[in-house]
């Protein structure tokens, strides 16, 4: 039996891509899992289904974290199905991309209220109930973005870049309650988006990374289960990068 055998964890944005591939992780080490979506609904009650389908536990629950009124029915409906919150994990994001003169006030909102406005409110409204239990983790998605990044993501950056500063406030706000917050930064990683872009070249960027190929949303969902479990519990406070070394490399050489 693993040591998180009836743990409860919150997938936020987990009916598709990284977020899946976290659910099932999750899953697979006998954590009861909410999957969590705001649009891909087959997708959440095939992940449901297949988690199910291997004696787990799972429930979907369609919220829009970029809301309060979001962040209250997930987290409602997870305390309701399983009567505790142990574990959040971050996930639910939003990366489009525009020019910096073209941005404006929707686009704005639109990015930030779901990447960086969406996980405070999440990790507020689950360390509430992981206070009650003496213990919890909260496990927030950010990028290489954060750090690094390119032309077009100003917003996206910025968000990220909050996502890492929120991460180290939040550890040392709730050390005192024996709570864990990290993040996980992917580089590029290869998800649907990615799969249905005509210009996407994965053997073009496998070769620009030094490890020599894209990241898979295993390689992912393996630093969150760790990060989720008992081995990690004296963590806190980091962003993990997994991007097989790209941000160790300077492009030009």
């Amino acid at each position: 039996m693993s040591a998180l055998t009836g743990k409860v964890a919150v997938v936020t944005g987990a009916g598709r891509g990284i977020g899946k591939k976290i659910a099932i992780e999750l899953a697979n080490s006998g954590v009861c899992v909410v999957v969590n979506y705001a649009h891909s609904e087959q997708g959440a009650l095939e992940i449901v289904d297949e988690i199910s389908n291997r004696n787990g536990s799972a429930i979907a629950v369609k919220a829009d974290i970029s809301s309060l009124e979001g962040v209250d029915r997930l987290v409602r409906q997870a305390v309701g199905a399983f009567g505790r919150i142990d574990m959040l994990v971050n996930n639910a994001a939003v990366d489009p991309t525009e020019d910096f003169f073209e941005v404006t006030e929707s686009f704005w909102d639109r990015v930030v209220d779901t990447n960086l406005k969406g996980a405070f409110f999440c990790a507020q409204a689950c360390a509430r109930e992981m206070v009650k239990t003496g213990k919890g983790k909260i496990i927030n998605i950010s990028s290489v973005h954060g750090s690094l990044t390119m032309p077009r993501y100003a917003v996206y950056a910025a968000t990220k870049g909050g996502i890492n500063a929120m991460t180290r406030q939040l550890a040392l706000d709730l050390a005192k309650y024996n709570i864990q917050v990290n993040a996980v930064a992917p580089g590029a990683t290869e998800v649907e988006k990615l799969a249905d872009d005509p210009l996407y070249d994965k053997e073009h960027i496998g070769g620009l990374i030094p490890l020599g190929r894209i990241g898979e949303p295993e390689d992912v969902a393996n630093v969150v289960a760790f990060l989720a479990s008992p081995a990690a519990d004296y963590v806190t406070g980091q962003i993990i990068t997994v991007d097989g070394g790209s941000s160790t490399r300077f492009f030009l050489y």
